[in-house]
């Protein structure tokens, strides 16, 4: 179930206000290109400035618009452990098909600490829980070996790597076996991460460029000799899409190119701000380069 092209979805604003419109207008716009999985609320969704009404509600819009369509997978994490509890609860009420909970941010948990935040939200929900790992805004890193303990209990059932170390794939895979899922949260090293072992990837750029990525994650993990050479050829072609993606902060840039395709404004709440004229250029080229634009 969790494979494949799986969204980061941004969070659309319009005088600093949820735009509903445009919401329900890019979750339809993933469903109809192919995208695997929505994920709604999470680091791309700007979730640190959306307020616990917000955060609420985009994950319920996202169900209600995709039911029966492409499954949820609602970002729930915070460094806060009841915090956390409660999106996911909340997540699960609402009929989310997976949480994805990022590792702790700030606090600095040791990896016993993390093994006892993910087992409290773990002991108080019933769906799958992905565990986010992502060093670079967390300051924290999960080892291998507290992953393996989680995986023992009853709804850890894989990771969002943002690492960017793709030696994890094969000490996880190799610790965990193959029923643990690996997606990654590393657009630029997808193609590598599903060779070793990955099943797919939560992604910025599929905001932007969803059958590319869709059809890339079809055909990369397929065996033919036609499928492999496709998925290299799509790499190629997305790999300056997603480099363009990461100038400056996420999600300054994809809202950006989402203004330059038509699907929303380009509005990012503070701290972040809109991306400045060079970056907007090099987005440009990018869209054009791949035929986005």
């Amino acid at each position: 179930m969790f494979k494949g092209s799986n969204v980061a979805l941004i969070t659309p604003f319009k005088n600093n206000e949820l735009d509903v419109e445009s919401y329900i207008k890019l979750i339809h716009f993933q469903i109809n290109s192919g995208t695997n999985g929505l994920v709604p609320a999470g680091t791309t969704g700007e979730s640190p400035t959306l307020s616990h009404v917000e955060h609420q509600k985009v994950i319920d819009l996202c169900i209600k618009e995709s039911k029966g369509k492409s499954i949820v997978i609602a970002g729930t994490g915070s460094n806060s452990t009841a915090e956390a509890i409660s999106l996911t609860t909340h997540a699960e009420k609402a009929g989310a098909d997976a949480a994805l909970i990022v590792t702790p941010y700030y606090n600095k948990p040791t990896q016993e600490g993390l093994y006892q935040h993910y087992k409290a939200i773990n002991d108080k929900c019933g769906i799958p829980i992905l565990i986010y790992n992502i060093p670079g805004r967390s300051v924290i890193d999960m080892s291998v070996d507290t992953m393996a303990r989680l995986f023992e209990l009853k709804n850890i059932v894989g990771v969002k790597d943002a690492t960017g170390d793709l030696n994890r794939v094969n000490q996880q895979k190799e610790k965990m076996g193959t029923d643990f899922i690996q997606l990654t949260g590393n657009d630029d090293n997808a193609l590598e991460f599903n060779n070793r072992g990955g099943v797919g990837s939560i992604s910025v750029t599929a905001n932007i460029a969803p059958k590319l990525c869709s059809d890339f994650q079809k055909f990369s993990k397929e065996d033919s000799k036609e499928s492999k050479l496709e998925a290299i050829r799509l790499d190629k072609v997305l790999q300056p899409v997603h480099n363009s993606m990461f100038i400056e902060s996420n999600p300054s840039p994809v809202k950006y190119a989402a203004k330059l395709l038509g699907l929303c404004e380009d509005d990012v709440r503070l701290p972040l701000v809109k991306v400045t004229d060079l970056t907007k250029e090099t987005i440009k080229k990018a869209l054009v380069l791949a035929k986005l634009l």
